[in-house]
């Protein structure tokens, strides 16, 4: 069975929501045999890259909050995440451009890497004093091979602004046909969906009904009675 995930690393609930889901995911009994992808989703596309601004003056200026406000929200954010074992910064973070976060993470994909890299990602945003955006390209290939990737790779990579870009524009219009208008969104096996950062409870819930009304397959054109080789060997027809 396969979970795509789409979300964003600046998104705080799905830094919140993904601890939340692999909590569901730990206990189910057939986790082995469940793939978890990461697609790509940014909150703030149009942002510029270099345009970064502290979290708190994004949110007093995008949702129209005030100060005291904002930092209420962020206050409420920790005390979730550490609910959930996750460490996180409520004062002092920024914001900026994501993209070249999520072409990094397809490439990652491809190497085995993602959810190594995502989560070292996350970690970088919301809870280490380094900025994730106002470093340059470095620091993001420091974190890369701190997943496990290559520097030369994640260099050539960057440096190359078409790399992998056309992979983050087809999971945005993928989320859009999906129906997908915020993150995280969970879809199990292209049949059910989940948005949102759910408890743990719904995840699993989720999860087993996904995984009972999976289809059996269907055999056409004779099925088991033609030749065919198995775990004990080939069937040798007799003359």
């Amino acid at each position: 069975m396969r979970v795509e995930i789409w979300s964003d690393i600046a998104c705080p609930w799905c830094y919140v929501g993904k601890a939340r889901f692999e909590k569901a995911l730990a206990a189910f009994p057939h986790r082995d045999q469940v793939e978890v992808v990461h697609r790509s989703f940014e909150l703030d596309p149009g942002r510029a890259k270099g345009d970064t601004q502290p979290v708190i003056t994004m949110l007093t200026k995008k949702y129209g909050m005030s100060e005291a406000q904002a930092q209420a929200g962020e206050e409420n954010l920790g005390a979730q995440a550490a609910a959930e074992g996750l460490d996180y910064r409520t004062r002092g973070r920024d914001h900026g451009n994501t993209f070249d976060l999520h072409r990094l993470l397809h490439f990652a994909k491809e190497q085995g890497r993602q959810d190594e890299l995502i989560q070292v990602f996350y970690r970088a945003n919301f809870a280490e004093e380094r900025s994730l955006f106002t470093e340059g390209d470095e620091r993001l290939v420091e974190l890369a091979v701190e997943a496990g990737l290559l520097a030369a790779d994640v260099r050539k990579i960057l440096a190359d602004p078409e790399a992998y870009a056309d992979d983050v524009r087809a999971d945005e219009r993928e989320a859009a046909e999906l129906g997908a208008n915020g993150v995280p969104f969970f879809v199990l096996d292209r049949k059910y969906g989940v948005s949102g950062a759910q408890p743990p409870e719904a995840f699993a819930q989720a999860l087993t009904q996904a995984w009972g009304e999976r289809s059996p397959l269907k055999l056409v054109g004779g099925g088991d009675e033609a030749e065919a080789c198995g775990p004990d060997g080939c069937a040798v027809p007799q003359r």
